[in-house]
């Protein structure tokens, strides 16, 4: 087994200099290129994963996407000539980690929201014309820098058309972060590019919102709601958003892949063009149920007679409200079988977590 990399080990022509974090299979370093002096990023995994063939794989399927890609908005990864150690070299970042942002700021302005969206979506139309589908974006991987310019960091679990597919130890890590996993890929599927823009519509909705979308105490119920249920208007959080940009960020979280934007391109063109945009009958739909909600809220809430009285004789602003009962055996099935593949995944998130 390999000796774990210190301060001051050679890779290649590069330095390893500072431990920037240790995660649960590698560590990431900051070092120096000893060549021209240029600061750098290393990865290297832990020693007791380098003997994993199936995680050698895919973190060799990584560097190759990472040296493939050349854009502004993707990290880009360096070569490396050093056969005695597994590694990955890539270019410095400055800048914040979108997360830190949110972290620190609760939710962006609007306009700023915006903004990183389209930046973000521009870098995933070329990853996407590449053939790549990146399956895990976040916060966590994208950098901004001081002018909202972005990185999109981290094909870990990234698709290249073409590969085989590897069965990895930790199953759930293949199918990315549950807050951001656009709902094909809570049922197991492998998805495509348009999972990947689910996932920047989570991310636009929680800039905005300060939260993502599908927020409960149990996440099983949290990761059921996505493939069952459209998710809350996003000027229930936001009243400020203009109608434009809620309907772009409700197309983008649409459950049916087929319904979301094609295309990372046409989502970012929307984006910078909200005018062009017009409300759908489907968004329109979703307010009116939300009023409805609201106002059969506040009919159970309210008295008889305050009811009566609101409503006056004729009695026609009168809310017809379900009586609660028992679910019939077929609804129950239908529950119960909706809930297998949520539990499939929390069952594998659990294993990871154990790993």
């Amino acid at each position: 087994m390999i000796n774990p990399a210190q301060k001051g080990d050679r890779i290649g022509t590069y330095r390893v200099d500072d431990l920037i974090a240790r995660g649960g299979m590698a560590s990431i370093s900051r070092g120096t290129n000893l060549e021209n002096g240029a600061p750098v990023a290393i990865k290297i995994p832990h020693p007791e994963m380098e003997s994993d063939v199936v995680f050698y794989s895919r973190f060799q399927r990584e560097a190759d996407i990472g040296r493939k890609l050349d854009h502004p908005g993707v990290v880009k990864v360096l070569q490396v000539d050093d056969p005695e150690r597994i590694s990955m070299v890539m270019e410095w970042v400055e800048g914040r980690r979108l997360r830190d942002i949110l972290d620190e700021a609760g939710k962006l302005e609007p306009e700023r929201a915006v903004r990183i969206g389209a930046n973000v979506c521009d870098a995933l139309d070329y990853i996407h014309r590449q053939g790549i589908v990146h399956r895990d974006l976040k916060p966590d991987n994208i950098m901004v820098d001081a002018g909202d310019g972005i990185k999109i960091l981290d094909f870990g679990i990234a698709r290249l058309d073409g590969a085989r597919r590897l069965t990895f130890g930790k199953l759930s890590r293949s199918m990315g972060t549950p807050d951001y996993a656009a709902p094909e890929r809570v049922k197991g599927k492998r998805g495509d590019a348009r999972s990947d823009i689910y996932s920047v519509g989570v991310m636009l909705y929680e800039m905005i919102a300060g939260r993502v979308p599908f927020v409960d105490e149990n996440p099983l119920l949290a990761l059921n709601q996505r493939t069952v249920a459209d998710p809350p208007l996003l000027s229930e959080s936001a009243p400020e958003i203009a109608p434009e940009i809620e309907e772009i960020v409700w197309r983008a979280l649409q459950r049916d892949p087929v319904n979301r934007y094609p295309t990372a391109r046409e989502f970012a063109a929307d984006l910078r063009s909200p005018g062009r945009v017009s409300p759908s009958d489907q968004i329109a739909a979703a307010h009116l149920m939300a009023a409805r909600s609201k106002l059969a809220h506040a009919h159970a809430l309210a008295s008889p007679a305050m009811v009566h009285g609101m409503m006056g004789s004729a009695g026609t602003g009168a809310v017809e409200m379900p009586m609660p009962g028992k679910l019939s055996k077929f609804s129950w099935a239908y529950v119960l079988l909706a809930l297998i593949p949520v539990v499939v995944f929390a069952l594998l998130l659990l294993v990871a977590h154990e790993h």
